[in-house]
């Protein structure tokens, strides 16, 4: 009994850990329902349903690295070929 108590105890932790980097690591537009801070308390201090209710409702599905929403690049002089061709 006190190995399976064991093992429900360290994968309790993996899922808590698992679901506070992937919340900490998504991008404010990937979070649903509360903002990235309020799930990441809600993961830390409910540890036994946070994790679970964060990765059933507050993301938006699986990130993908092609899909993401770009910010406009802004370049250095040097770099931009518009001013470049103004000069």
């Amino acid at each position: 009994m006190v190995k399976f108590e064991g093992l429900f105890l360290v994968l309790l932790l993996a899922l808590t850990l698992y679901a506070f980097v992937d919340c900490a690591m998504r991008e404010d537009y990937q979070i649903r329902k509360l903002p990235k801070w309020g799930w990441l308390l809600v993961i830390f201090f409910f540890s036994t349903l946070g994790p679970i209710a964060y990765l059933l409702i507050g993301r938006n599905g699986p990130r993908q690295p092609g899909t993401k929403k770009s910010k406009p690049r802004i370049l250095p002089p040097d770099d931009n070929p518009d001013f470049l061709r103004g000069l």
